[in-house]
């Protein structure tokens, strides 16, 4: 993948998507748990915590992008990128997360890393499939994304909750980072290569699975409640 090439600016763009798209409840966790301080240290808390999840969203990352190069991780990976994309759809409209409020800035920096980490393993793995392994990508998808999460999640939230169509734009482009990854699998990847485009067919499918099925399961569900 070259640098600043076509395919290296396209996989940073569906990088710092997915990110936006998925993280938006990391930055709910990180308002929660600063919320309760002083001012000037919920500015410092949210700094240094997002200082914090960058760091280890990139070693997780880092670490993810090794693991799929062994064989049957990236089909794996895939398969469970796909029910992330699902509940993203089902979900996003009323997710909420319960974080007590911290009391001091170390506290409230410990609960913003240990709920990042623990919450961010859906980014870390749709990034890693999305990235195919480019480490230099990953990082400055993540050095990118990561502040406009945390310091543009208002903003971010009300676009979503006013343009719903950029989370089926965030769930598509994970539905297609799954059909890649399942794809490129060193088990069956040699099948999707001797079939010209097999992948993109699959990749296709899977985005109109995923958003078309929950399209369809909202609109039955709100024509059921109305009658």
């Amino acid at each position: 993948m070259e640098l600043l090439g076509n395919d290296f600016l396209a996989g940073m763009l569906a990088i710092v998507l997915l990110d936006l798209v998925l993280a938006g409840d990391n930055a709910i966790v990180i308002a929660m748990a600063a919320r309760a301080l002083p001012k000037p240290l919920r500015k410092r808390a949210v700094f240094w915590g997002s200082f914090g999840a960058i760091a280890v969203r990139a070693l997780l990352t880092t670490v993810v992008v090794y693991l799929l190069e062994l064989p049957g991780l990236m089909l794996a990976g895939g398969l469970l990128l796909l029910p992330i994309a699902w509940k993203l759809l089902q979900q996003h409209a009323d997710s909420q997360q319960e974080v007590g409020a911290a009391t001091s800035f170390w506290a409230a920096l410990r609960t913003i890393l240990v709920a990042d980490a623990l919450m961010g393993m859906d980014n870390v793995l749709a990034i890693a499939g999305a990235s195919r392994g480019h480490l230099p990508l990953v990082a400055l998808g993540l050095l990118i994304s990561v502040p406009l999460v945390v310091w543009g999640s208002t903003l971010i939230l009300k676009l979503i909750e006013r343009f719903p169509v950029i989370v089926y734009i965030g769930a598509g482009a994970i539905a297609w980072t799954a059909g890649h990854m399942l794809a490129s699998d060193g088990l069956i990847s040699d099948w999707f290569d001797a079939r010209a485009g097999a992948a993109y067919a699959l990749q296709t499918a899977l985005v109109i699975a995923i958003c078309g099925g929950s399209w369809l399961l909202q609109r039955y569900g709100r024509r059921t409640a109305s009658h």
